[in-house]
This record gives C-alpha cells, sequence and structure tokens, in this order.
C-alpha cells in the first residue's frame, strides 16, 4: 500500500476535518478569540492529526505485508483464513468471522462437486467395461464369417471402440497420475499395437503405413501413449487424400527423442492450425465431414501435459499434417523391431 493510495482512502474523513477545523477557527474568532491563541490551536490540532495519520498508515501497511506474506508462503492459497494471526481490531474480527463463513461454504461445495465427479468418473468406467463385452461378441462373429458384410461391421466396431475409448480416457484425464506408469516403453511395440486395432479402418481408408526408426524405447507410460497414437491414427485415416500414406518414425535431438506421425491429407487452414488442440475445436475439415468431435486431440495435449510430453503440430494445406510427440530424456535402442518397415 502506498502513502497515495492510503490518503486516496481517507479523503473523506481529511475533508471532514479540515471543514470542522475551519468552522472551530470561524467560531473562536467569531466569539473575541485572539487571532493568535486560535493560530496556534489549529497548528497544534494539525500536528497531533498528522501524527495520527502517519502512525495509522504504518500500521496498517505493516499489517497488510503480513497477511501478504502469509498468503505468498501458502502452497495451499485457500487455508489462508486458517493461518491469519489475531485480529487487531473488532473490523478485523468480523471480516475473518465472514471469510471463515465463506471459507466453509466454499469447502461444501467443492466437496459436492468433488463426491458428484468422481460418482460421474466411476458410472463412466463401469459402463465402459460393460459396453465391452457385447462389442467383444459382436467382434468374434464377424471374424469367425468373414466376408465384405463383417469387414465393414468390424471397421465400424473400430470406431465405436474408439468413441468408447476416449471417453474413458476423457473421465480418467483429470487424474491421470493415479493411473500411470512411466518405464522404459519400446515404441516399436505400440506402435504395431496401434495399427493392429486399427486395422479394418485402414484398410477402407486403403492408407499405407510407412514405418522408420522404431527400435528404440522412450520412457513413457505404454497404455496413455498407445491412446495418444491411435487418435493421430485415426485422424490421419479420416482426413486422408486420394492415396493416403502414412508415416511414423522417430528421430533423435539432443537427449530427447521426437516421433512423428505424418501423412499426405488435405491438411489444416493456416489460421485453423493454432486451435486445433483447443476443445471442442473441429474446425473447417470436421464440419465438412460432421463425424468430429473437437475432443481427440484436446485429450492428447491435456495427457502429454499430464506425462510430461510436449506436442506440437505442422500442417500445409492440401500437402500434409504432422504431429510430432518429444520424449524428454535418452532412448536406448532395441535390437527387436527392424530399422524401417513398410506395410
Amino acid at each position: 500500500m502506498t502513502p497515495a493510495a492510503y490518503l486516496r482512502d481517507k479523503l473523506g474523513r481529511f475533508l471532514f476535518f479540515l471543514v470542522s477545523t475551519a468552522a472551530l477557527a470561524g467560531f473562536l474568532l467569531a466569539t473575541g478569540s485572539a487571532p493568535g491563541v486560535v493560530g496556534l490551536l489549529l497548528l497544534c490540532l494539525l500536528l497531533i492529526a498528522a501524527a495520527l495519520v502517519v502512525v495509522d498508515f504504518l500500521t496498517l501497511r505493516r499489517r497488510l505485508d503480513e497477511l501478504n506474506a502469509i498468503m505468498d508462503g501458502l502452497d495451499q492459497k485457500y487455508l489462508f483464513a486458517e493461518c491469519v494471526p489475531g485480529p487487531g481490531s473488532l473490523l478485523e474480527k468480523q471480516y475473518l468471522a465472514l471469510l471463515k463463513r465463506s471459507y466453509k461454504s466454499m469447502i461444501e461445495r467443492v466437496s459436492g462437486l468433488e463426491e458428484s465427479g468422481r460418482e460421474y468418473r466411476e458410472y463412466i468406467e463401469q459402463w465402459v467395461h460393460e459396453i465391452k463385452a457385447p462389442i467383444t461378441v459382436v467382434r468374434l462373429a464377424c471374424e469367425n464369417e468373414k466376408n465384405d458384410f463383417t469387414r465393414k461391421i468390424l471397421a465400424q466396431l473400430e470406431r465405436i471402440e474408439g468413441h468408447v475409448e476416449r471417453s474413458l480416457y476423457y473421465a480418467r484425464s483429470g487424474n491421470v497420475e493415479n493411473d500411470f506408469l512411466i518405464r522404459e516403453t519400446p515404441l516399436g511395440e505400440v506402435v504395431d499395437g496401434v495399427i493392429a486395432r486399427n486395422r479394418q479402418l485402414l484398410i477402407q481408408s486403403g492408407a499405407r503405413i510407412e514405418t522408420e526408426n522404431l527400435g528404440v524405447a522412450v520412457y513413457a507410460d505404454g497404455k496413455w501413449l498407445d491412446f495418444i497414437l491411435t487418435q493421430l491414427l485415426v485422424n490421419s485415416a479420416k482426413y486422408r487424400s486420394a492415396a493416403p500414406v502414412i508415416e511414423i518414425g522417430a528421430r533423435a535431438e539432443g537427449e530427447d527423442t521426437v516421433l512423428c506421425v505424418r501423412d499426405n491429407g488435405i491438411g489444416i487452414a493456416p489460421d485453423e492450425l493454432p486451435r486445433i488442440f483447443e476443445k471442442g475445436f473441429t474446425g473447417t475439415n470436421g464440419r465438412s465431414l460432421g463425424s468430429s468431435t473437437g475432443i481427440g486431440l484436446y485429450l492428447c495435449r491435456k495427457l502429454c501435459a499430464r506425462l510430461g510430453l510436449a506436442i506440437a503440430a505442422r500442417s500445409r494445406q492440401g500437402e500434409f499434417t504432422e504431429i510430432a510427440l518429444r520424449f524428454p530424456g535418452a532412448a536406448r535402442g532395441s535390437d527387436s523391431y527392424e530399422t524401417v518397415r513398410r506395410r
């Protein structure tokens, strides 16, 4: 708090004091008091008032500095009301009592919302596990009777499974730290699994997959990485060109490993590229196809932030789109995978 701010706050009181002092001086002069005595009295009053103002300002500023220091030192700012030292005035006592009542109401409200969110997440997780059973039954039936019709059903089942998994991961994305394990993860193994689970979609879209330099292991959670790569692969197949090619490759950049998923699809408009990771943003391509939710890439960015990964996008409309994942830390080579593979 600055002296100017203090004076502005007390301006009404100062004006009242000056008007009162002037009225007192006029009354004393009118009743025959000597001008010298009146002047001396006014000087004493002004000195006393100035001293009181200085003391009040210093006391108030010291108190505010103390409260600011307490707030700055708290990791959990909402505990401020519990850490404030004893109030020094009746007004502070009333303010602190009101603050604690507000704090209690806020805690009750937040607790209720957390409980509702927990129940919702539990319901979503239960629903996902229950819906997987009929999906598996239909998949097995279609795989036992392979023909063009069942292949189309399998492709749609892959889409349904993608939406179901997205619902589950969205429900869990708020507390990823309770459900992930960072360890050495072979990139080639994860990519193979993603391609295998989406093979019908890739076949129907006519996409050719090219992989390169995936014989490395990075530090990541394989399950969450699998989900992220699935979203990127599905987007590449969805926004494809007439002869779609999807390239998945890794490269070293210093101590980091960068995994790129690149396609030769329809690309993204320059003015829309900075927004593709925003929640609910579909863009021109998504609206033209009518099947975009604007959730997939938003989840990818959110999960990457939680897992300590960086995600970035490059694109040129009508030519390509490339999404890059950066894994911190040195990668290790693996002899389990060929350096370059083509599908």
